[in-house]
């Protein structure tokens, strides 16, 4: 019996102990596998990353001017990834992991000075990126290798093993890069017995629907409006700007959808519209949606499309009396423009100690509303911080979530009495760089006897566009500021004189110079032709942006098309592609003389007029007069020497200084190495002309 019962007992405990087993092993949560994550070169551009959403590590030193960033927290895809990431304070100069999330392109990007590194503006991209803290987010499969646009390796680490990856696949047109589009298949070599987490793919159509159920993610609502938007980018509010102090006050979200897909960062504001279905904004049925009625809409004054933003002066110095007669200013400006929406958008910032938005680009779309709102402005006091309010405006104002139209200029025009409290050098510099036009109206200036208290002499001349008198009105007193009201409007509208708004890729006339003689041979020919073609793609092209022209010689030369034949990118690559070889001699004077009669002479008055010119050999004729003659009538020169160029020829052919626009490779092959050096000292160039 004691026998049958300690049978009992432990088959009792045997089966209680298998249970208690069996029950941990379901309840134990299975471990995540080990993210493997690929590490890209310094030069690394996100347009040449297929894939839409990757973790990637940077390595030490890419802070260099060379690595070029374009924006400010929204990127446009051809920035180097790595610098991006140190200019937004993700990562320093010693690398780190990051996480990067394709976005649609944008209207607009700003530059900047961040964490050490200075971004460019650029007025529009087809596609852009947003650079985080290299983390997973939850539910997303991430690559261990990437995939790129063309041919590529990649090396991924595994323990011990290090494994290199060649993958090939297909340069992706502009409609596949975008963020909503599934990437190109990619072909794999790799040794069988290493085995590494892949990728999971997205089909099409699945990405495409989840992307377009997120178009109207993120509501917010205007400040003193009854007016519905959707937010360009939820993770864009509040943002505290890195070495700044500054917190970027944005309108708050009233409903936010989840971040599940860098798809809902990628829309561009969008007024709400009467009748919109709330099931059309992706959010459901529970949720209230109570607009107030819009405000009345004008088409405002077509001829005077410009984004508007007035820095009105709220110190203590200029007094109750004052401030109200700005307020009658900025009212009776408000009605001369013509506010609406095809025309002039105005929005205010007051400034004192510190700036802050009255209200922005799209909370008033008529001239009356926006007298009205002026008219309640309540005076902030405190000193007259107009640097730091031109630092506010640069980095806060002009968003698309603000309502900035990317197609119309920038422009800010300062009220100040008397003189500003800090210095607004380089504050405005960053502005200006950034395409914004600055106006100053100064009101009872300082008396010869009162100049030793201006911290900063000639202020104005410092801040705005050019220093010709065009972008600056002096007024004696208060009493007639409404004397200057017309003056101010119409310059304001002439936006062909709004140079500011023009940026290195958008305001030139390139005419490229390509000798076609017997020693370039017809493969090199084609590498010339490629050369031409990857310079001319960064630029913005069309019959009001920059324009393309080229001229193709050997002892005679043949226009092979002109600035105005051409008035889109892909039309201009597309003839680029068909110039045919010409072979024959090396008359590059000739050709120089040639492209400043058929070119140049027909160079808009406001284009920059830039010249590309590609040999490979010694000239037969002159060079030195006839380049001389084509600097004199302000074209500016870069050669391009290959294999046996001459180097005192092209120093003499090349605008001065030569090292900055003349350039030699051993061989054709090599051309492709000068495309961004090219590229970046036209940029360096246009942002260091004079401003008279």
């Amino acid at each position: 019996l004691l026998t049958m019962k300690a049978t009992v007992i432990a088959t009792f405990f045997g089966v209680f102990l298998t249970c208690t087993y069996t029950a941990k092993e379901a309840t134990k949560k299975p471990k995540k596998p080990k993210l493997y994550v690929p590490q890209i070169d310094c030069d690394v551009k996100a347009g040449k990353i297929i894939n839409p959403e990757f973790i990637a590590k940077c390595p030490p030193g890419c802070q260099d001017v060379k690595h070029r960033v374009y924006g400010t927290d929204i990127y446009a895809s051809f920035s180097s990834v790595c610098n991006a990431a140190i200019h937004s304070g993700i990562i320093d100069n010693t690398g780190g992991k990051i996480l990067v999330q394709k976005v649609a392109g944008h209207s607009g990007y700003r530059g900047s000075f961040s964490n050490g590194v200075r971004s460019l503006s650029l007025p529009r991209w087809r596609e852009s990126f947003l650079v985080s803290e290299g983390k997973p987010r939850k539910g997303v499969t991430y690559p261990s290798t990437l995939e790129y646009s063309t041919s590529k390796s990649t090396t991924v680490k595994s323990g011990d093993a290090v494994r290199r990856e060649y993958q090939t696949s297909p340069v992706p047109t502009p409609a596949t890069q975008m963020a909503t589009t599934t990437p190109t298949p990619t072909t794999t070599t790799t040794d069988p017995s290493t085995t590494v987490p892949q990728p999971t793919t997205t089909p099409a159509t699945t990405r495409t629907t989840a992307a377009a159920a997120k178009t109207r993610a993120g509501l917010y609502r205007d400040r003193d409006m009854g007016q519905w938007g959707t937010s360009t980018s939820a993770s864009n509010r509040n943002i505290v700007r890195h070495n700044t102090g500054i917190q970027r006050q944005e309108p708050v979200a009233t409903f936010q959808r989840a971040a599940g897909s860098p798809a809902h960062l990628a829309m561009e504001t969008d007024s709400w519209k009467p009748g919109l279905s709330i099931f059309d904004t992706g959010f459901s049925s529970k949720e209230e949606l109570n607009p107030k009625p819009l405000e009345s809409i004008s088409q405002g004054n077509q001829n005077c499309k410009v984004d508007l933003s007035f820095l009105m002066d709220g110190s203590w110095s200029i007094g109750k009396r004052r401030f109200q007669l700005q307020k009658r200013f900025l009212g009776n400006v408000a009605q001369a423009l013509g506010i609406g929406r095809a025309g002039p958008l105005m929005g205010i910032v007051q400034y004192g100690d510190d700036p802050s938005t009255e209200f922005n680009l799209q909370t008033y779309a008529n001239s009356k509303d926006l007298r009205n709102a002026i008219e309640k402005i309540q005076q902030k006091g405190g000193l007259s911080n107009v640097g730091k309010a031109l630092s506010f405006v640069n980095k806060n104002f002009f968003l698309d979530a603000n309502g900035n139209r990317g197609g119309a200029p920038n422009v800010v025009v300062v009220v100040v009495d008397g003189w500003p409290t800090d210095r607004v050098e380089e504050a405005s510099r960053l502005a200006r760089e950034s395409g914004i036009n600055i106006f100053f109206v100064t009101v009872e200036a300082a008396a010869q006897n009162e100049k030793q208290n201006v911290i900063e002499p000639n202020f104005v001349d410092k801040a705005v566009c050019r220093t010709n008198g065009f972008y600056s009105i002096n007024v004696p007193s208060w009493f007639s500021l409404h004397k200057v009201v017309q003056p101010l409007v119409k310059r304001v509208c002439d936006t062909d004189r709004l140079v500011c708004s023009k940026t290195c890729l958008n305001s030139a006339d390139i005419g490229f110079v390509i000798d076609g003689s017997s020693s370039v041979g017809t493969s090199n020919f084609r590498t010339v032709l490629q050369f031409v073609a990857n310079i001319s793609k960064e630029f913005e092209i069309s019959d009001t942006d920059t324009r393309v022209g080229a001229v193709q010689y050997t002892y005679e030369q043949r226009l092979e098309f002109s600035f105005d034949k051409y008035s889109t990118k892909e039309d201009v690559l597309s003839a680029i592609k068909r110039i045919s070889y010409w072979s024959g001699g090396t008359s590059t004077g000739a050709a120089i003389s040639y492209a400043s009669e058929q070119l140049f002479s027909k160079s808009k008055p406001n284009k920059r007029k830039i010249m590309i010119l590609i040999t490979d050999g010694r000239s037969y004729d002159d060079v030195s007069v006839p380049a001389m003659e084509a600097h004199q009538n302000g074209v500016i020169a870069y050669s391009i020497g290959v294999a046996w160029a001459a180097p005192d020829e092209l120093e003499a052919i090349a605008t001065d200084p030569d090292k900055e626009h003349s350039f030699f490779v051993d061989e054709f092959d090599n051309l492709y190495r000068y495309v961004n050096q090219l590229i970046q000292n036209i940029c360096t160039e246009f942002n260091s002309q004079p401003r008279n």
